[in-house]
């Protein structure tokens, strides 16, 4: 308990909060409108919160809930969802010279509650591994802030969309809604010429393989912008002047 208040009162714990508050509007837009798209789906008020607290993952949800409503095999779910939140293999890799002072359930609940934005936003302000108990203290109190504000509005939204599913009118549009909210929080993400054109790739792929059933266009748009922005950087490594 003594070492949970010296983390909460770290000023960068405070910084952490901070900095995800600016966009944690966006996400929580998301997550509502992943609440009633759940409850929408078919998918019982249980299953929607056991799905929203246990998966937490935005992106694989939003992807399986139309294939669980069509009924699709088990096997093209996973392979959809695994494929999905594959950057997460990467984030963990990553990110684990910082947490691998943690103990084992530290480390677990650190890889449960990171997500995309709060990965981004803690390497952004940390690009090195801290050196000492006084960094790696800074690190991890920044990251439990963001961390923390990151799920408690995403669960609340996600929450209150499942409460509210069944009174929400059709009519106003919170589908429309969450894909502006994403486009919000992708166009954030976009800040080199290389994320930029996986980002353009990836759409259009993506539409171009739409008739694709089971929404396998989400698997062809994965695969189209990994393998042409591996091509490019290795394209680029090539002609970079030597040392």
């Amino acid at each position: 308990m003594t070492g949970l208040r010296r983390l909460l009162r770290h000023p960068e714990f405070a910084l952490g909060v901070r900095e995800m508050a600016a966009v944690s509007p966006g996400l929580a837009a998301w997550g509502l409108m992943t609440g009633v798209a759940m409850v929408k789906s078919g998918m019982s008020v249980f299953e929607s919160v056991a799905m929203s607290l246990l998966v937490f993952a935005g992106s694989s949800q939003l992807a399986a809930i139309p294939l669980l409503a069509a009924g699709a095999p088990m096997v093209v779910i996973l392979a959809t969802s695994f494929c999905v939140n594959l950057r997460f293999v990467v984030f963990s890799a990553h990110m684990r010279p910082y947490v691998m002072h943690l103990n084992l359930r530290q480390r677990l609940l650190t890889g449960y509650l990171t997500a995309d934005l709060s990965y981004v936003l803690f390497v952004r302000r940390y690009a090195h591994p801290g050196t000492d108990t006084t960094q790696r203290a800074a690190q991890l109190a920044y990251l439990s802030g963001g961390m923390a504000l990151n799920w408690f509005s995403w669960q609340a939204a996600s929450l209150l969309g499942i409460a509210l599913a069944h009174s929400v009118p059709t009519e106003w549009g919170l589908g429309f809604a969450g894909i502006l909210a994403l486009l919000g929080v992708a166009s954030s993400l976009a800040s080199s010429r290389l994320r930029m054109l996986s980002a353009g790739v990836a759409g259009a792929a993506a539409v171009a393989a739409f008739a694709l059933p089971f929404r396998l266009n989400i698997v062809v748009a994965i695969a189209a912008a990994v393998s042409l922005c591996l091509l490019a950087e290795a394209v680029l490594s090539a002609r970079a002047p030597k040392p």
